[in-house]
């Protein structure tokens, strides 16, 4: 029997709903849409309706499009005391800091995406699509070893509220694997959304309700909730081999910084077996991050900013360094048997502790994300579209057919593990599954964290003094999580989730 589709993602009941959708004869953007929708039950710490997010589209014969519905910032600061503080998050080998509150609230822009991608690309009615999620939010989904570990990585935020305990805790305590988390209560808004009268319920009971909660502390106006508009934009493409790279364009800086680390991989063949000396990687995330800093930081709202970045004073400058060296996110893909290929990327930052009432919808904190305000908190400009390193990706052969369709959660680790990834996939020649599961390393601003399995010689060469080493002692979310799909030599569909945050993969 012809296979109609495949899909990767970060929890087995995610990908399922994607299949359910392929079954019952939708396309790749309507299981993307399906198990979108299902992960806000399956990884409730990483993703939610009231988060931002990105889907690229891509499909035979057409112009691929980037879909933008992440955060906005608010269009007024508000004059009153702000609930906006800075809690830490224990990865085990590292401390990330991170603000909460409702002043940490910046504009969603998850649901108005939803409502669009399915409008526009899907070809099933959504309450067939969002019906695995509904019966999820009230059947609950068995927390497995992954969720535990979010779970408890993310207890000061989900604790901090009466709401957000009732919710994450309802016993009092973590969820434990084993254990179910329901969610009735977004349910219920999922069946209203999918019924006929679901924009109206939308934006004329949902968004008010939203803005009246935020008014205690936050910035958000009704006016920001309901001209809220998704972006629809050329994604960003470079060559790469054999293949076009498709990515996520400014104003979000991700895709950008992947596409200048591979522009540079092209001018030379390294190898990033871990077995061989990590120099020529760790230099190359040195350079990237330069260019960054240097070229970068404050510039992505100007016209043609990709364009001056990959081929101009940034890339000359970090080129001929590198050819003189011999010296909480979640992600979706799905193609199908058409041709079609739909990247999603979504994110809740790791919410603001704030669950909005009669909803079970914990809200975004990304106007407390450090790495969204490199300038610094509170000096975010009024009413514009959040850059982000959200990267969904896709390599786009001559054949016209999507070839390896992967993103990645992670914060600012997001940009190392896709890059990792394809260039173990696409020039090293590793199994897809083995290219996720490779060990990572990530060096930002003077420290390198690397996993397991990396030279020890190696990277205690690569890290120059003052700079700082840290072996983590096992594989870790910290390091990202790449869900990816694609074809084989001989053009079957393959797949694999991120072990690192137990994902999953299905065709059908």
């Amino acid at each position: 029997m012809a296979k109609r589709g495949a899909i990767a993602a970060g929890h087995p009941q995610t990908v399922a709903a994607g299949l359910v959708a392929l079954e019952a004869g939708g396309n790749a953007f309507d299981a993307a849409i399906a198990a979108l929708a299902a992960s806000w039950i399956t990884e409730p710490l990483l993703t939610s309706p009231a988060g931002g997010g990105f889907l690229l589209a891509a499909q035979p014969h057409q112009s691929p499009r980037l879909y933008d519905f992440f955060c906005q910032t608010p269009s007024q600061r508000s004059s009153e005391p702000q609930d906006f503080y800075p809690v830490g998050v224990d990865f085990g080998d590292a401390i990330q800091e991170f603000h909460i509150g409702l002043g940490s609230v910046a504009v969603p822009g998850l649901l108005a995406g939803l409502l669009r991608v399915q409008a526009e690309l899907g070809r099933l009615p959504l309450s067939v699509v969002l019906e695995p999620a509904i019966i999820l939010g009230r059947e609950g989904v068995e927390i497995n070893a992954f969720g535990e570990y979010c779970f408890r990585l993310l207890d000061p935020i989900v604790t901090v509220t009466p709401g957000a305990r009732s919710l994450y805790q309802p016993q009092g305590q973590p969820l434990r694997s084993g254990d179910r988390f329901t969610n009735s209560d977004l349910a219920a808004v999922l069946e209203e959304l999918a019924t006929a009268h679901g924009s109206r319920f939308y934006q004329k009971e949902l968004l008010p309700a939203l803005a009246n909660y935020c008014a205690a502390g936050g910035n958000l106006q009704l006016a920001d909730l309901q001209q809220y508009p998704v972006a629809v934009r050329s994604p960003l493409a470079i060559p790469f081999g054999r293949y076009r790279l498709l990515t996520n364009p400014p104003p979000s800086s991700g895709g950008l910084l992947i596409a200048f680390a591979l522009s540079l991989l092209n001018q030379s063949a390294i190898s990033l077996d871990p077995q061989r000396h990590p120099q020529d990687l760790v230099q190359l995330m040195r350079l990237t991050n330069a260019a960054r800093r240097d070229f970068l930081d404050g510039a992505l709202q100007q016209a043609g900013i990709d364009r001056q970045f990959l081929q101009g004073a940034a890339f000359e400058q970090a080129a001929a360094g590198w050819l003189n060296r011999l010296g909480s996110t979640t992600h979706i893909s799905v193609i199908d048997a058409e041709g079609n290929a739909a990247s999603l990327t979504s994110s809740n930052g790791e919410g603001c502790g704030h669950v909005l009432p009669g909803t079970g919808i914990m809200l975004n904190n990304m106007l407390g994300e450090a790495d969204l305000h490199p300038l610094g908190f509170h000096r975010w400009p009024l009413g514009q579209r959040l850059g982000s390193m959200m990267s969904p990706s896709l390599l786009w052969g001559e054949d016209d057919r999507p070839h390896l369709v992967l993103g990645s959660g992670g914060s600012n680790r997001i940009r190392t593990a896709i890059l990792q990834v394809i260039h173990r996939w696409a020039v090293e020649g590793y199994a897809l599954a083995e290219a996720i599961a490779a060990p990572r390393l990530h060096w930002e601003a003077g420290v390198l964290n690397w996993e397991p399995g990396w030279d020890p010689a190696g990277i205690e060469a690569a890290s120059q003094p003052p700079e700082t080493a840290i072996a983590w002692t096992a594989p870790n979310m910290f390091f990202g999580g790449v869900h990816a799909v694609g074809l084989t030599a001989t053009g079957e569909f393959c797949g694999a989730g991120d072990p690192r945050r137990s994902g999953a993969y299905g065709c059908c």
